[in-house]
């Protein structure tokens, strides 16, 4: 018979991890949006006139990547660029359309963390309280 492995915290989270990030993407999928992309459009509310170079750097992708998707976002009415001509720094900015997005996805997301925080409230406070420790 095999040893099982000793228990390991970090092992264990990324597991969780993976779970939970699949849970939200389906979750997002009939609105239109992966993970990425509402981590994408939750930088740009939450930093309006974000230039791209900012918004890649947050989102940890390319100045590419972030142009192929505000491009996408521009296109569905989701995100305007306030300085939007040659030459000029962009400035980008939610629209009304994206922020009705933004705040559908944001009820899904609550209704998920309801759902945890009920089958595991300790690890629940536990993380936030982590959270709170390492950003505060």
């Amino acid at each position: 018979m095999a040893e099982e492995p000793p228990f390991s915290p970090v092992i264990a989270l990324l597991t969780f991890s993976r779970v939970w990030e699949a849970q939200l993407a389906d979750a997002l999928k009939p609105l239109g949006l992966t993970t990425r992309k509402y981590g994408l459009l939750g930088h740009i509310k939450g930093s309006p006139g974000i230039s791209f170079s900012e918004l890649a750097r947050r989102s940890r992708i390319t100045v590419q990547s972030a142009h192929a998707a505000v491009a996408g976002f521009s296109a569905d009415g989701l995100v305007a660029d306030a300085t939007a001509h040659a030459g000029a720094s962009s400035s980008l900015r939610v629209t009304p359309r994206g922020e009705e997005l933004l705040d559908r996805a944001a009820e899904i997301v609550a209704e998920l963390d309801a759902a945890f925080g009920e089958r595991m409230p300790q690890l629940s406070e536990a993380l936030a309280e982590e959270l709170r420790r390492r950003l505060g």
